[in-house]
């Protein structure tokens, strides 16, 4: 069975995305749809002696207001330098951080000269899924179907019909698309809709800095557990992760 997910880009995301990405045959980068402000897109969160941090990657404001999250471009080219001292910083002594701080490294070199949001976002995710062996194909929502046929659909017509041209037999939603997502019209494609479970990342594993943060960057899971850990997190029960 061909199972899809389709879902906007986020910076280096935590532990729960990249097990939903392992569930799937297929990804879809739905970055052709409006990017909202304050969100995963541009931000994702580490832990410090302080407490909770948030990393942002700066983007241009101008004309930036009605941008799909593809056409967000970032406003300092520096802005990897900063996020990366601050990882160095909140992680030094964290049990994983001299085998795997230098991939960090890396991953953020890699992006350096990168001038998109979008850009940085696939690049990023695409090489923490390789780090962690996940054999997922990623295709963007527009290698699939037209932007402007897209831009005059129905969010569920849309989910569908690039479900579709991905080739679906089933497709893996987040749990907070219950509330609008018809999956009548997926049925009728013979596409079954199944639901991501993340209850399981509330299990607290070690992290350095006090009590159990949950929300937090996958960086953090690789610095505290290492590679191994990491992916055993990922890929843990997954069997009973989708509905």
């Amino acid at each position: 069975m061909t199972r899809v997910a389709i879902i906007q880009s986020s910076y280096i995301p935590w532990r729960g995305f990249f097990a939903a990405v392992a569930l799937c045959d297929t990804f879809v980068f739905f970055d052709s749809v409006q990017f909202t402000r304050r969100d995963w897109r541009t931000r994702n969160a580490i832990k410090t002696s302080q407490g909770v941090h948030w990393l942002s990657v700066p983007i241009m404001q101008k004309g930036n207001f009605h941008a799909p999250i593809d056409g967000v471009r970032i406003a300092d080219p520096n802005w990897w330098r900063t996020h990366l001292k601050s990882i160095e910083v909140a992680y030094r002594r964290a049990p994983h951080f001299d085998d795997i701080f230098p991939f960090v490294r890396q991953l953020f070199e890699s992006v350096a000269d990168l001038p998109t949001l979008s850009d940085v976002n696939q690049t990023m995710t695409t090489a923490l899924c390789r780090a962690l062996r996940i054999e997922t194909r990623f295709v963007r929502d527009i290698d699939l179907l037209p932007r402007e046929d897209m831009a005059a659909m129905r969010p569920t017509e849309r989910l569908v019909k690039l479900s579709a041209v991905a080739g679906a037999r089933a497709y893996l939603s987040g749990p907070s698309a219950k509330s609008y997502l018809d999956e009548g019209e997926f049925h009728a494609l013979g596409i079954r809709v199944e639901w991501m479970d993340y209850s399981r990342f509330g299990e607290p594993y070690p992290q350095i800095w006090g009590a159990f943060a949950p929300a937090v960057s996958i960086v953090d899971t690789l610095l505290n557990l290492g590679l191994a850990q990491t992916r055993a997190i990922v890929f843990g029960e997954m069997a009973g992760s989708a509905g």
